[in-house]
């Protein structure tokens, strides 16, 4: 009895270190991802700041009442520049994915908040097009949705990996109906990507909270503490982009423009 005991008392601390270890990885990916988010708004929030003027004499050309594009602005926003921009973070993801492997923990850490600040640029037009009202009230509606999502596919028994191939293919087909979208300026078709969109990156967040999850208590008891490093920030970037998305396609569908 004694030995059944010893065991069963081994079990429940390598379940209970288990446990209090799977806590610190989704604390470590839910700040990373945060900080990343933080980078994102305030390196928008700045260029745009920076791309925009209400002084005449300064101005490339006006964009407003009162609201005019800096020479920066224009660079940025009109000139074939606008397309390397628009398209950066895309290339990010595919090289830092492809290279996390061959950098450390805390390499990769440093490369996704510059994917982040990357980010920033890309999406800053947003200050220009959408009131800063409708750009808080719609990324509060995406927290309160992106939170309740991640729990439900944190808490779930239910197997979520088949919905892996149906979601990643549905974003490959956003991109190029996106990419179509750029030439046809259809209304219509704008609309049916935001919706769409919005309901892939909904489910890829709960897919990705399961994934990540399960990731860890698949590695855990190999104590490789770089890989789970690496892990958590992979895990990180995930919810980030799924984050990043539903909020422009919720924007897209219920911001206020200027």
């Amino acid at each position: 009895m004694a030995d059944v005991n010893t065991i069963r008392t081994a079990a429940g601390t390598r379940a209970a270190q288990i446990d209090e270890g799977l806590r610190a990885h989704m604390n470590k990916v839910y700040g990373t991802m945060s900080v990343g988010m933080l980078i994102t708004f305030a390196a928008a929030w700045a260029i745009s700041g920076l791309a925009v003027t209400t002084d005449p004499a300064a101005a490339v050309a006006q964009i407003g009442t009162d609201k005019y594009l800096t020479q920066l602005g224009a660079t940025l926003y009109t000139s074939p520049l606008k397309w390397v921009i628009m398209f950066a973070p895309l290339a990010f993801v595919f090289g830092f994915s492809a290279g996390i492997n061959r950098m450390s923990a805390a390499t990769a850490q440093t490369v996704f908040y510059a994917f982040a600040a990357v980010m920033g640029l890309s999406i800053s037009s947003i200050f220009l097009v959408f009131t800063g009202y409708s750009i808080a009230q719609v990324f509060l509606i995406t927290a309160i949705a992106f939170a309740g999502l991640s729990l439900w596919g944190y808490v779930t028994k239910r197997d979520l990996s088949g919905m892996g191939t149906f979601l990643i293919m549905g974003v490959i087909g956003l991109i190029v109906a996106s990419i179509v979208n750029i030439f046809l300026a259809s209304s219509a078709m704008a609309f049916a990507i935001s919706v769409i969109g919005v309901l892939i990156f909904a489910g890829l967040t709960a897919y990705d909270t399961q994934t990540i999850k399960n990731n860890y208590l698949a590695h855990a008891h190999h104590g490789d503490s770089e890989w789970l490093g690496k892990s958590a920030i992979m895990g990180a970037l995930s919810l980030y982009l799924d984050f990043i998305n539903m909020f422009m396609f919720l924007l897209q569908l219920f911001g206020n423009r200027e």
